[in-house]
């Protein structure tokens, strides 16, 4: 019985069913595996009080400190953090308040989930255990959290300690090696979707049902600045014909709305707020073209849910986009420009690819292979621990 202690801070909870599914979904993946026994800890970070009164921190408050999630056991012990000038400490508390969770499954090894402050938490737990550990990274942690010198050198000082690493594509290996992190350590996994569940339906049934007809673009992602939701309404206003649904919410709605009337686009762009993951599937497979201008991914999940779904992708360089995108019909890489957004649109719809060679894109990533080789890796580990 290989036991395997998983470390999430990002993690759905009764308050946020969708938050961290993918780290969910991998979970469960693993769990199935034969011989493999799975104890998530997903701990929750609170400030002290008084600052723990306040609204933000309400529904984290009152999670319970042990539950189930879709056949998980997951432990969320509270550990204290101090908002921006007290988050470079964070992985230290947070492997404190872990510790007695983790003394108590008594695990072979421990899997971080995301590299900060999971992976650096985990190297202290590791430590304190006598235990392997291995860290994933998954795109924003290492593009935002290495620009906070003192978050990265934990970083540095935790990659250079970890059994095994694993980055979500060979775009987000080479950021990592660059950053100094040891590229002989590192591995590639990428991530699954549920292939069963996004798949083509029939378009046009689909659009009607949504109430809009002509070309349809859709783009998924929380409606902050990284994800460039501004961009693809610039390049609407250059699809006379087009709509757009934004799947999705966050600080930047007001802003894109505001864009949306300035530029004359307002009647075709639809605010679908952040839809339950459930909901997903019929609203991606309804449209035409996924178009998602981000700055930055590793690799995101919805590229691979609209593909199953038959639905190809505009997307910039970024990430692991030129792995996903590897064959014409999944799509274009484009600037991140109005106009290279919007020929690109205009290209595709002019030469529509048939749904089944779209979809083959994506059906070489399956949580089934995701959670085999995650098992392969983390049973190397425990069996042979890196010197």
């Amino acid at each position: 019985m290989l036991r395997v202690l998983t470390l999430a801070t990002l993690f759905p909870d009764a308050g946020r069913p969708d938050f961290g599914r993918f780290v969910l979904r991998q979970t469960q993946a693993l769990a199935a595996r034969e011989g493999v026994d799975v104890e998530v800890v997903a701990p929750v970070a609170l400030p002290p009080w008084p600052l723990s009164l306040h609204p933000h921190y309400a529904g984290r408050a009152r999670l319970p400190a042990r539950d189930a999630v879709e056949g998980l056991r997951v432990h969320r012990p509270r550990f204290r953090t101090l908002p921006r000038i007290g988050e470079a400490g964070g992985a230290k508390a947070m492997a404190r308040a872990a510790l007695p969770v983790a003394r108590a499954f008594r695990p072979d090894v421990i899997d971080a989930e995301f590299f900060w402050p999971d992976g650096i938490a985990a190297m202290h737990l590791a430590a304190a255990l006598g235990v392997p550990f291995s860290i994933k990274a998954r795109g924003s942690d290492i593009a935002y959290w290495s620009t906070r010198p003192k978050v990265l050198s934990q970083m540095l000082e935790a990659a250079a300690a970890a059994d095994g690493l694993l980055a979500v594509s060979e775009a987000l290996k080479r950021d990592m090696a660059a950053l100094g992190m040891p590229a002989e350590k590192i591995a590639v996994h990428y991530t699954g979707i549920d292939l069963n569940r996004f798949r083509p339906i029939d378009k046009e049934a689909a659009k009607a049902r949504l109430g809009i007809s002509g070309p349809l673009l859709v783009s998924v992602g929380a409606l902050v600045p990284v994800k460039g939701q501004a961009l693809a309404i610039a390049a609407l206003a250059q699809l006379p014909d087009a709509s757009l649904v934004l799947v999705g919410d966050g600080p930047e709605r007001a802003r894109l709305e505001a864009a949306a009337r300035a530029m004359g686009v307002a009647a075709r762009v639809r605010f679908a707020r952040a839809v339950p993951h459930g909901e997903l599937p019929a609203l991606l497979a309804a449209a035409d073209i996924m178009v998602l201008p981000s700055e930055r991914e590793g690799l995101a999940n919805a590229w691979l849910e609209a593909l199953a779904c038959g639905v190809p992708l505009v997307i910039p360089d970024v990430g692991g986009a030129r792995e996903v995108l590897d064959r014409p019909e999944a799509g274009r890489i484009v600037a991140r420009e109005p106009a290279a957004i919007a020929a690109a649109v205009r290209d595709i719809l002019d030469h529509p690819p048939e749904a089944a060679a779209v979809r083959s894109a994506a059906e070489r990533f399956s949580w089934k292979v995701n959670g085999e080789a995650l098992h392969a890796h983390l049973a190397a580990i425990a069996r042979a621990p890196a010197l």
